[in-house]
């Protein structure tokens, strides 16, 4: 049995998505986050890193989603439904680019734009200007232009590719998910530049697994 423990609004939904469209059965445990927006204590008893996802099997605590992703891709999808084959190239290589930069590439700018969100949130009155303008040059200087960036490179890829991978669902749109909802948190992606985008996001959303996987997991919010 897969024992999945999943922390509310997090990248462990990447992997209740996944179980539930490989039909699989699994256990899971879901961890609320505390006052200052951090996993629970408790998540280290799992395992000493202390992040979702986790993911026990047998005697294991897998952690990582892109491992994990790869490893239930491994073991679990028989019909070779998530990920292309090896001989189909362009899709092979489209599903392992994207797959990475999810968290090489587009991550870690948003997760720097929810940093400086919630040190503002927290900052005591008398110090919250000063943050609100330190939070404003770092959005200008470091993070729009970046995602501006990559945000045009992944839509011109999803006019050409109805996902990701080319022409099928895969993994690698599990794992960009998470992302793209981050970078359409607060006022939202500009639905006429970023067309492409939304509607793969809407096709994402409108996946049975991804309904379930809502239901059992959480919505996700940034």
């Amino acid at each position: 049995m897969l024992h999945l423990h999943h922390l509310a609004n997090s990248r462990s939904f990447r992997i209740i998505w996944l179980l539930e469209e490989l039909n699989t059965d699994y256990e899971l445990t879901c961890y609320e986050r505390n006052k200052a927006y951090r996993a629970p204590d408790s998540l280290k008893e799992v395992h000493p890193i202390g992040h979702a996802p986790m993911l026990e099997v047998n005697d294991r605590v897998l952690i990582e989603s892109g491992f994990i992703i790869e490893y239930l891709i491994k073991h679990y999808d028989t019909d070779k439904q998530f990920k292309p084959a090896d001989d189909n190239e362009a899709a092979w290589e489209a599903y392992t680019f994207w797959l990475h930069f999810a968290e090489a590439s587009l991550m870690p700018p948003l997760v720097m734009r929810l940093v400086f969100s919630k040190v503002v949130q927290q900052s005591p009155m008398l110090i919250k200007p000063v943050s609100k303008k330190i939070q404003s040059q770092v959005e200008k200087n470091m993070i729009s232009r970046s995602l501006d960036s990559m945000l045009g490179m992944m839509e011109q890829h999803l006019q050409d590719n109805h996902w990701f991978a080319g022409s099928e669902f895969s993994a690698a749109d599990i794992q960009m998910h998470l992302a793209v909802v981050g970078a359409n948190a607060g006022s939202g992606l500009d639905s006429s530049k970023y067309t492409n985008i939304l509607n793969w996001l809407k096709r994402c959303e409108e996946r049975e697994a991804f309904k379930r996987a809502e239901e059992k997991g959480g919505r996700l919010k940034f």
